[in-house]
């Protein structure tokens, strides 16, 4: 099994350099650490005083591996979820922060655990979801990979900006379903028509 290491190295390669998408709330972006969690951890890298894109495009992979492991993966409890939901929850917070907590509370919701949907792993959250994996951890991994993956879809359908990060350009998955379907057992990837279906209203 990968350590928690490999697993932000991993994050790391996925999200890629820099980036300034004007599409992306995110703003100015580097290995996927943006310039707001820069801010927010006062990461002035070039000592100029302020953190702006200088200090985003100074990022070092190194750098951005263990900002994800503190702020991303320990902090957040995630190192106390289940083994098997570990990985794709915190590849999901690095994307998408306290939403990924709140895709999984809500679908221990809908498995009738008594959870509040606030984004944050406690005490409530921590035991509903170890209960839900005692019979079958990978079930439950491969429930949260639907529900991330139905999650991407639903801003796509909201937002015409964001469908060119859910289908490519030639009308393939799109960067944000492929990275759910790392996650999903094969059984559950969709096909390219189910995919097409799915993606049919967009035009």
């Amino acid at each position: 099994m990968q350590n928690v290491r490999q697993i932000a190295e991993e994050i790391v390669a996925r999200e890629g350099g820099y980036v300034n998408d004007p599409d992306d709330p995110g703003g100015a972006t580097k290995y996927g650490v943006t310039i707001h969690t820069m801010r927010r951890l006062g990461l002035d890298l070039t000592g100029d005083g302020a953190v702006g894109v200088a200090d985003v495009m100074a990022l070092s992979q190194t750098q951005a591996v263990d900002i994800f492991i503190t702020h991303y993966f320990v902090r957040p409890r995630i190192a106390e979820m289940p083994a098997a939901l570990q990985a794709s929850l915190f590849d999901m917070y690095v994307n998408a922060g306290g939403n990924a907590v709140k895709i999984l509370q809500r679908m221990l919701r809908d498995m009738g655990y008594a959870v509040a949907v606030d984004g944050a792993i406690g005490p409530q959250t921590l035991t509903a979801v170890r209960d839900a994996a005692a019979p079958d951890a990978m079930s439950l991994r491969d429930a949260y990979g639907v529900a991330r993956r139905n999650y991407y879809f639903r801003i796509a359908d909201g937002r015409v900006a964001s469908r060119k990060y859910a289908r490519t350009r030639a009308g393939g998955k799109g960067g944000w379903i492929k990275r759910a379907e790392e996650f999903l057992s094969p059984k559950f990837h969709l096909t390219q028509a189910q995919f097409q279906q799915r993606v049919a209203a967009w035009g």
